[in-house]
């Protein structure tokens, strides 16, 4: 993998009204920087204001704030992201670093409600995490357009393939005519050579000799010109055979063609139109859901001390200061803390169960708006064929015409020609008379050598043309079959591309886990986990219903082996993993995405957040692996954790 080049430059986040901060400017060199500090100290806001500016709209407006901004300034150009409080809702904009923030979300924010982190630790379908920022639909689109190029190419090669079967009897012509014309010539220089003896003995008048030659001249004249007009008569029946030949090819192909009717079309593009309606609805569902989600969890986390003060105000005027009361907040589960709904105090496992039950609808959300995905890509498909095949008929029909007007305009063309041809029959046979007439005179013998040279010099010329019109054509054949090889280069190039796009998905598939195991592994091998053997990730297909049919798709299966005190390995489970485990693996597994999906290349930064649930150590050891793979990686750590990372990192401490 080829690793972003690192800059100095500094990267600056100013942040306003985001979260809990009410203004603040941050520095970020390249490299770690560790936002280091207990919790209620705006870390995750800072971290979200980050997000905000590099494109995703995972950040939130604080509390009681009407608008605000973040600005990240990096390589000389200024990146913002604006929220505005506008009818009841926050409304985004500005012009952040990244136009499509999926990837990123997905794989390079992992604060600790990432899907990709989540995934792991619910036990989620893991390929769908993976392929979801694969745009399938124009890999479909793609592949179309590459197979309407590789078909007008096999068309071209099939043609010259049968050109490459006729150069040999065109060669053969050639040689034939060429040896024709020889002899015709030897043949004509004899009869030259007599009528000139004859001419040396003969006592024949010019007027004679003029006469008879005139007529001769006229007589080869007119048999040239319905020599030709007989070469256009058979050429016209040869179009007309060969044009009804295609007529009947082409009825044949519309009869056995399917008629696509208007309606299926309509249907189908009125269903396409409906489910784009109805998966638009199911993202702005989940869009609200992981707004409601990421705003209660910040209000967990201490991010609107402010709010939570007046709430705590109205239920207990008898409470502590600002700062036993964010204590309270963060208080360990089972504790009590004030709602930010009602305002009264309930237990916090009550409100970690309803999101996590808010967790699980957004999951099934977004498991149905695959669903739908998948359904849009089947019909986008279909959709694509019927009006191909109507197309095509469309396209026959119209050749079809144009055949017909060419037939009949080839036999107007062919009546015309016969007629000519009965009139020049008769101009010949008067010209004959007058030939035979003139050859019942004196001086026969010099008439008879002069008409045979005449008829030989007639079928020397006709002879040179048809050798003119033979040598033309292997030209043209040996100019066309010259093209060959580069239009087969150019099929292998599409045809590569064709098994490239067609295989994308499974290379995806297959780079993800290999990204995955190997740096699980690696991991493993660096974090020293007691009894875990291996972690890793398997592709395989499994049976699943969709609708009433069963299908075949890809699954990730995730593997944990661990190994007893007698060095036994035993197969276990994803759910006795511990946090800890978890968490690294859900971290690994994001890596993997980033990496696959080639981020690094789009976007400089890793965010990472909520690592407690590692020891100091094991902390210290993932960011070192994880920096080698951003330009700028940047963790919120407690004190205690991040006094376990090197020196040369740079450490934020007040936001």
């Amino acid at each position: 993998m080829s690793q972003p080049q690192t800059s100095e430059q500094l990267a600056e986040i100013h942040a306003e009204n985001i979260g809990g901060i009410d203004e603040t400017t941050v520095s970020l060199s390249p490299g770690v920087t560790a936002l280091t500090g207990r919790n209620a100290t705006n870390r995750t806001s800072l971290l979200r204001a980050l997000m905000g500016a590099l494109g995703s709209d995972r950040v939130s407006l604080k509390g009681d704030a009407d608008e605000g901004h973040s600005e990240l300034t990096l390589g000389g150009e200024v990146y913002t992201r604006t929220l505005a409080r506008e009818n009841g809702t926050v409304v985004m904009g500005g012009e952040p670093y990244l136009d499509d923030p999926e990837g990123a979300d997905l794989f390079a924010f992992l604060l600790e409600n990432n899907e990709a982190r989540q995934a792991v630790a619910r036990g989620d379908d893991l390929r769908e995490v993976i392929m979801r920022p694969v745009d399938t639909n124009a890999i479909q689109a793609e592949i179309s357009q590459l197979e309407s190029q590789k078909r007008d190419l096999d068309d071209q090669l099939d043609r010259l393939e049968s050109l490459d079967d006729q150069f040999p009897d065109l060669e053969q012509q050639r040689t034939q005519l060429e040896d024709q014309i020889e002899d015709k010539r030897a043949e004509l220089e004899d009869k030259e050579a007599a009528i000139e003896d004859a001419d040396s003995t003969v006592d024949d008048t010019r007027e004679q000799k003029a006469e008879f030659e005139d007529a001769l001249d006229n007589l080869q004249e007119a048999r040239s010109e319905l020599d030709n007009v007989r070469y256009r008569l058979d050429s016209e029946h040869e179009s007309i055979q060969a044009l009804e030949d295609e007529r009947e090819e082409i009825s044949t192909e519309l009869e056995e063609m399917s008629e696509t009717p208007a309606g299926d079309l309509n249907d189908i593009d009125a269903e396409i139109d409906r489910l784009r309606d109805h998966k638009q609805s199911l993202e702005s569902t989940i869009s609200q859901l992981q707004r409601v989600l990421q705003f209660n969890e910040e209000m967990l986390e201490g991010g609107s001390p402010e709010l939570q003060q007046a709430l705590q105000n109205t239920t207990d005027s008898q409470s502590a200061d600002e700062g036993a009361l964010t204590d309270r907040l963060l208080a360990d589960e089972g504790d009590t803390t004030v709602c930010w709904t009602c305002g009264s105090e309930v237990e916090r496992e009550t409100i970690d169960e309803t999101l996590d039950s808010l967790r699980s609808l957004r999951q099934e959300k977004s498991h149905e708006r695959n669903d739908l995905s998948s359904e849009l890509d089947k019909l986008t498909s279909k959709r694509n064929e019927l009006q191909a095949d109507r197309d095509r008929r469309e396209r026959l029909d119209r050749k079809l015409d144009d055949i017909e007007r060419e037939i009949d305009d080839r036999k107007d063309t062919v009546e015309e020609l016969t007629n000519e041809r009965e009139n020049l029959e008769e101009e010949i046979s008067d010209l004959e008379a007058d030939v035979e007439a003139l050859e019942a005179e004196e001086h026969s013998e010099l008439l008879d050598l002069h008409k045979e040279a005449n008829q030989l010099e007639f079928e020397l010329g006709r002879l040179e043309n048809d050798l003119e019109d033979i040598t033309d054509e292997i030209e043209t054949v040996e100019a066309d079959l010259d093209e060959r090889e580069n239009l087969k280069e150019e099929r292998t190039e599409i045809q590569e591309e064709l098994a490239d796009l067609r295989t994308r998905i499974e290379q995806l598939e297959a780079q993800a886990v290999e990204e995955f195991n190997e740096h699980m592994q690696t991991i493993l091998e660096i974090l020293d986990y007691e009894n875990i053997e291996r972690i890793w990730i398997e592709r395989a297909e499994r049976e699943m219903r969709e609708g009433r049919r069963k299908v075949q798709r890809g699954v990730f299966d995730l593997h944990v082996v661990r190994s007893t005190q007698d060095g036994t390995t035993y197969e276990d489970t994803v759910e006795h993993l511990s946090e800890s485990e978890r968490e690294v693996t859900g971290l690994v597994f994001a890596l993997a995405g980033y990496l696959v999906h080639d981020l690094y290349e789009a976007l400089p930064f890793i965010i990472v957040d909520s690592l407690e649930a590692l020891d100091p150590n094991r902390i210290a050891a993932l960011v070192e692996y994880f920096e080698e793979y951003a330009e700028y990686l940047v963790v919120a750590l407690l004190p205690e954790d991040a006094a376990a990372l090197g020196d040369e990192y740079q450490r934020v401490t007040e936001i």
